[in-house]
Order: C-alpha cells, then structure tokens, then sequence
C-alpha cells in the first residue's frame, strides 16, 4: 500500500490522469485497473473522473516493488543552456527560443531540448525540487518550430501552467505577435481566413478556402513594416496557432517566409543563404501581450514583453531593409497590391 497526498502541484486534475503520471510506465488499462480494484481517495472508492482537491489523499494497494517499477523515471541528463531569460517570477517563465533547438522532444532528438534546459535550469535555482513533486513537471504552454525563434512561455507551478494552457486556448487572453520577411511588397493589411490540412506523411500542410474532413480554421493577421529589396518585413498575428500557419498562410496568397524551404521561393532562398548565411525560414516570435489573465495570473493583464531579433536575422533585416529605413508607401501602390494579388489567384 502507498499512500499519495494531493498538493497544491496535483490538484485540480482526474483520478485517472493523476494515476496516469504518477505510474508513467503503466499502460491505461492497468491505470483503470487499479482505480476498479485497488485504490481510494480519503478512504472511499472513486471514478476515473473524480476531481482531485488539495489535501485528498490517493491510497493504492499495490506491492512496493510494482509501484516502483511503474513509477521509475528515467535518469536525468543534464542539457547545455542555450535560452536566454526574459521575465521570470514565481508563476511563469519567459524564455527566448534560439534557433535549430526543439521545444519538445521528438524521434531525432529527446535529450537536448528546451524543455530540458528549462527544468535543468529551475532545478539549479531551487524553484523546481523533483523529489517534492509526484506528477508535475514545469513545462511550456505554446511551441515553436525548430528553426523559429522567440519568445516561449513556460508555467512553473500547475495552477499557473493550467491558467496559461486555457488562456492560450481561448481567445481574448494572450497576443501573440511574429517578425518575419517576406517575398513581395505588402504595402497594406490583410486579415486571412481559411482552413488547414496537414500531411503527417510529408510534415507539410496545405491551405484551404473550404472545410474538409480533418481540416481546421485557421485566422492570422499581416501587417507590413518596412519594404525594400523586393521584400517586406511584416509584423504578422496568430489567431489561431496551428502547425506551420504563418509560413502556409503568407504563401497561400503570394507573400512567402524569406528562408523557408517547405513552402518559400527557391530562388530567392539561394541568393539569402549565399549573401547573409540564413539557412531556414525568417521568422520570430518577438511580441507577447496579455490582454487579460485567469487566476493567479491575473496580475499580467496589459503586461507586454518583446524579445529582440536575434543577431542573423538582426543583419538579415538591415541588409534588406536598409538599415531599418522605412519606406514610405506611395499613393495608389495599396491597391496596385490588391490588383496584383487579384490577378495571381485568377492566374492560378
């Protein structure tokens, strides 16, 4: 018998998922299992669906032996830091993302991720004590791409990790803003809706203007900064965050990502690589704002963070743009744009 009382790091969550990752090694039908026949919470049977409060306490009458064995963790392997911080406090951690680093691990790479580095780095600061915890481990609430960098958040306790995941969900919570170059010269606002399709197969996803079985609506906002080169820098809005939006998105109606290999300009990606060494897609998550926030993150309502471009892209801009100049966008190009962007989907 093992006797698990619930913290302020384990409530507020099912029976059955508590179990789940406490007994990470367990499969789902020993999970239930157990919850049929062996255990209680504050002495009395309970349904998988039975909502955990603080000071419950998980009995469950199994061998000491099983339970370890169901519950070993694999041991830690320590990842160089390559994050740096920009905001901290009890609840949440901001992290800017480098390039070619992994949020989550997958089939290529499990260890040096920027998870890992995280909890790595909590753990060396005390705010994070693995051996105090039963099953939460602080973890991002958004992703990024491997090669897009920026701006991550990560939820240091549950209560502010399942605040973060719900206002990330919902609308009205939390903006997300992106700095990314484009193909073309994007001289006024677009405000793009569609539906998405991902090809698992080939990692690649297609845009849509109807809804199809397994498709999901997507909405990102575009606004242009600067012009020059036969490129815009644009300041570009997630309504929604799907795999790959921005990149599809932008591409869908003829203004693709500088760098991107999946869905840019070949051509243009070449001349890039060669004069300024960018070997993947422009883009940066560079702009956090929250609107509002859920308890106990509600003292982040109008708190805006922004993370700096870094230095290839920083170099990228300034060659493009010269030297970060605007150029002023002259009478009757917005709706030469329009005319050209018309003319590209009848032609296509």
């Amino acid at each position: 018998m093992i006797q698990l009382p619930i913290t302020e790091n384990e409530q507020q969550q099912r029976l059955d998922r508590f179990l789940k990752k406490y007994f990470r090694n367990a499969p789902l039908s020993r999970i239930y299992k157990m919850i049929r026949k062996d255990v209680k919470v504050n002495g009395r049977r309970a349904k998988e669906d039975a909502q955990l409060q603080l000071g419950d306490v998980v009995t469950v009458f199994i061998g000491e032996e099983e339970a370890e064995v169901l519950s070993a963790r694999p041991a830690a392997v320590k990842a160089k830091r390559q994050f740096k911080i920009l905001f901290e406090d009890e609840n949440v951690l901001l992290l800017e993302k480098p390039y070619g680093l992994l949020v989550h691990g997958d089939a290529t790479e499990k260890k040096n991720t920027l998870a890992n580095q995280a909890v790595d780095y909590l753990i060396e600061t005390g705010a994070y004590v693995p051996r105090r915890e039963k099953t939460f481990v602080p973890s991002p609430a958004n992703r990024l791409d491997r090669n897009t960098t920026g701006i991550v958040i990560f939820g240091k306790n549950a209560l502010a990790l399942q605040a973060l995941n719900r206002m990330l969900r919902e609308k009205d919570y939390i903006e997300k803003y992106y700095l990314t170059a484009v193909k073309g010269s994007l001289s006024e606002e677009l405000h793009l809706k569609g539906y998405l399709e991902k090809d698992e197969r080939k990692n690649q996803v297609r845009i849509l203007q109807e809804q199809v079985e397994g498709s999901r609506a997507i909405e990102t906002k575009a606004r242009p900064i600067k012009e020059g080169s036969g490129c815009t820098l644009v300041e570009v809005q997630l309504i929604t965050g799907r795999t790959h939006q921005i990149r599809a998105h932008l591409s869908s109606v003829g203004y693709p990502v500088i760098g991107d290999e999946k869905y840019g300009d070949s051509r243009l990606n070449d001349k890039i690589r060669k004069q300024y060494g960018l070997s993947s897609q422009f883009l940066h998550a560079y702009r956090l704002r929250f609107a509002d926030g859920l308890p106990p993150l509600s003292y982040l309502k109008g708190r805006e963070f922004v993370a700096p471009l870094p230095p290839l892209l920083q170099t990228v801009e300034e060659g493009l743009f010269e030297g970060g100049r605007c150029r002023k966008v002259q009478p009757g190009e917005k709706n030469a744009a329009k005319r050209n962007r018309n003319t590209k989907k009848r032609e296509s």
